[in-house]
């Protein structure tokens, strides 16, 4: 794994970033968008196999996240505008440095979580530019929750500071998705089915932190946006789109949400839209899951499948 820093849109940070490669020429490039508390060497694994498999494989950490910032304290914390676009100017520069790399090369992006997100907003803008997209553990949330969600959080931040952890806040984002496991009294076990997993996380200072209340204006925003019409409207309708997430991760409403969102882009004219939900009882890591190696397979075959012939 290559290390690199690069100036982040904010004109402060230096953005972390990680790169695997292949042995001999790249037949693609994938791009990951990581999800929210916890950073892009998580994916060290999926990246191996992707590079063992002849792709590229890019990710960065997001402001607030990982090596990305100058201080623990600055963990959860994006930037003084609480402003998602320039998390995806970032996502944007690491394209921009990667593709200059290999020219030619088909380049493909994935987002988790709340990457999935930043995903659905970065392929409205540069689709064109794209072999495909997979959006994995997403969800779908209606416009007037997110505006409730919004207005809570700036009035928290007005009394209590930007920088404050709210624990009201995080329940409006959080509350109810450790429910349908809590018998298995576990921390985080709507995660993951293996509980090694769970711990890893839990016990990773970089994972699982409290986002303040100016991440998740942010986390909120990225989510209106990805969920508009405009947005969706805006994604190229040759663009190859596949959703695929566990089929009991509360994100995407045990499956409901992921669905709905893949038939909004469906209705607004993309032309190969897919949509896997797995049967199996995987939760919202299933990069980290019981299935992993299938889903390793799965995605693999979908770069391979919109390579040029």
């Amino acid at each position: 794994m290559e290390e690199i820093f690069y100036q982040s849109a904010d004109g402060k940070t230096n953005v972390h970033a990680c790169i695997w490669r292949p042995e001999g020429a790249p037949k693609g490039v994938v791009q990951i968008i990581h999800g929210m508390a916890e950073y892009a060497a998580r994916y060290a694994p999926f990246a191996q196999f992707l590079a063992q498999n002849g792709y590229v494989v890019c990710a960065e950490d997001h402001l607030g996240h990982g090596q990305s910032v100058t201080s623990a304290d600055n963990l959860g914390w994006f930037n003084e505008g609480h402003d998602y676009k320039l998390v995806l100017a970032d996502i944007r520069t690491l394209h921009q440095k990667t593709a200059d790399q290999f020219p030619g090369v088909p380049y493909f992006v994935l987002g988790h979580s709340m990457g999935s997100f930043f995903c659905r907003n970065y392929i409205a803008l540069y689709g064109s530019e794209l072999s495909g997209a997979v959006v994995m553990g997403t969800g779908f949330k209606g416009k007037l929750l997110l505006n409730t969600a919004l207005f809570v959080t700036r009035l928290n931040a007005l009394f209590c500071g930007w920088k404050n952890r709210s624990k009201f806040v995080k329940s409006l984002a959080f509350g109810s998705y450790n429910k349908r496991f809590k018998a298995e009294n576990e921390g985080n076990a709507w995660l993951s089915v293996d509980r090694e997993n769970i711990q890893r996380y839990n016990a990773d200072p970089l994972c699982g932190f409290d986002f303040t209340d100016n991440g998740y204006y942010v986390l909120f925003s990225v989510i209106k946006a990805a969920c508009s019409g405009k947005t969706i409207k805006s994604v190229p309708k040759d663009l190859p789109v596949f959703f695929i997430a566990g089929g009991n991760d509360p994100v995407g409403d045990y499956g409901k949400g992921v669905l709905k969102a893949s038939q909004k882009f469906k209705k607004a004219g993309v032309k190969e839209v897919t949509c896997h939900i797995l049967p199996d009882g995987e939760r919202h890591e299933i990069l980290n899951d019981k299935s992993k190696d299938k889903v390793f397979e799965e995605l693999l075959a979908f770069f391979n499948g919109h390579l040029p012939a």
